[in-house]
C-alpha cells in the first residue's frame, strides 16, 4: 500500500516562509510526476507546482518567483519552500504523485493535507 505524509505546515505571518515535505512509502515501483495542489475553503482545489521526474517543473501564475519545488528521488520526496507568503495563500495543501506499483500499473495518490495560514 502507497502513502504520501506531508509535514511543514503552520502559521506564519505575511512575508514569511515554510518547507512543505512530503515523503512517498510502500510498494513502489518508481514515481513519475509528484506536486502540490492547495484547496481554500470555499474555493475549488488548485495545482500550486508540479515537478516530473526529469526535473521539469510547473508553477501556478500566484506563485512563481516565491516558490520553489523540488525533490529527492532516494528518499522519494518532494518539497515545496515557500517565500514571501501572502494572506492569500492561506489553504490546506495536498501532496499528489503519480506512482507505479508495477511497471504496467501506475495511479494517482494523495496525501492527508497540511494546513498552512498566513497571517498577523
Amino acid at each position: 500500500q502507497v502513502q504520501l505524509v506531508e509535514s511543514g505546515g503552520g502559521l506564519v505571518q505575511p512575508g514569511g516562509s515554510l518547507r512543505l515535505s512530503c515523503a512517498a512509502s510502500g510498494s513502489i515501483f518508481s514515481i513519475n510526476a509528484m506536486g502540490w495542489y492547495r484547496q481554500a475553503p470555499g474555493k475549488e482545489r488548485e495545482l500550486v507546482a508540479r515537478i516530473t521526474s526529469g526535473g521539469t517543473t510547473t508553477y501556478a501564475d500566484s506563485v512563481k518567483g516565491r516558490f520553489t519545488i523540488s525533490r529527492d528521488g532516494v528518499k522519494r520526496t518532494v518539497y515545496l519552500q515557500m517565500n514571501s507568503l501572502k494572506p492569500e495563500d492561506t489553504a490546506v495543501y495536498y501532496c499528489n504523485a503519480d506512482i507505479l506499483i508495477a511497471a504496467w500499473a501506475s495511479d494517482d495518490y494523495w496525501g492527508q493535507g497540511t494546513q498552512v495560514t498566513v497571517s498577523s
